[in-house]
């Protein structure tokens, strides 16, 4: 061994070097290794109902501040205050709470004519080549066609009471529901059609058991088109010779220039928009459970 060697404690090359000894609990010694802690888990996580609403109160407020400074006057659009008072008003003598379940059954029965008629004639378009060349022609001809300009038509085929603002929601439904269960029709793999057919399934159980299923997606997204759509045509509709309804609120209120009622009447429309989009996420929810989704990060 050489004195350089001998004076740093190191064996000669090519020899093993001394196994270190270890202390008397037989624990090795070393650096203590601490646990990586992720930076965004070390901070609290703001709550995500908090994050939405964070932009519709800066809204309101500012809306507040412009209405009380004079900016914004009263006749071109009331204050937040002056549209809260006027929809306690309107909640405590119940003119609200009636003209709420008039469009609703308004709505209630167009969705259920108009899904109806959307679904089934999807079905035919979509299971079958012939009811395709049948069917699909006189649908994408008639979408084409802007529904609310059938309004004069259905006064005149149909009066002006309750049956054209619903065929006019029904209108409006079917084509959303059409359009979106035929293209999930035709979007299953055909794979897994081979794999049904050679699994002995016929013509009913590939439907049952494989097209419908791989369809449910779509009719999904149709059914959420359809209900946005089924509020805008029931303002539309309930423009016509309305007596009663969220709509005939609104009408009367332009007579007599109450910006309140009309932002009371739009607030509502918004509210059970949002409810029956809650409703079909639930229904996404519950019957798409199979599919894996992206959610967001």
């Amino acid at each position: 061994m050489s004195v350089d060697q001998a004076a740093v404690g190191q064996a000669p090359s090519g020899a093993p070097r001394p196994v270190a000894e270890r202390p008397a609990g037989g624990s090795r010694t070393g650096p203590e290794l601490e646990p990586v802690v992720p930076v965004s888990a070390r901070r609290r996580p703001v709550p995500r109902w908090v994050r939405r609403a964070v932009v519709p109160v800066f809204l309101l407020a500012l809306w507040q501040v412009l209405s009380a400074s004079g900016v914004l006057e009263g006749d071109i659009l009331a204050s937040p205050g002056t549209i809260a008072r006027t929809a306690g008003t309107l909640v405590s003598d119940g003119t609200l709470s009636s003209a709420m379940s008039v469009s609703l059954q308004r709505v209630a029965v167009g969705l259920a004519v108009g899904a109806v008629a959307g679904v089934g004639l999807a079905l035919v378009s979509g299971l079958s080549r012939l009811g395709e060349d049948l069917v699909d022609p006189v649908v994408q001809m008639l979408r084409s066609v802007p529904w609310v300009g059938g309004i004069p038509l259905f006064i005149i085929w149909l009066g002006i009471g309750e049956a054209p603002k619903v065929a006019l929601i029904a209108l409006g439904v079917a084509f959303h529901l059409y359009l979106n269960v035929y293209a999930g029709i035709r979007g299953v793999d055909a794979q897994l059609v081979e794999a049904g057919t050679s699994l002995g399934l016929g013509r009913w159980g590939l439907v049952r058991h494989v097209v419908l299923p791989g369809a449910l997606p779509g009719a999904m997204t149709g059914l959420r088109y359809s209900l946005a759509t089924a509020w805008l045509a029931l303002v539309f509709g309930e423009q016509v010779n309305a007596d009663d309804g969220i709509g005939f609120l609104m009408n009367q209120a332009r007579e007599f220039f109450r910006t309140d009622v009309i932002v009371v009447c739009l607030i509502v429309y918004a509210l059970l928009g949002l409810f029956a989009d809650f409703v079909v996420r639930t229904l996404e929810r519950l019957l798409l459970q199979w599919r894996p989704t992206f959610t967001g990060r």
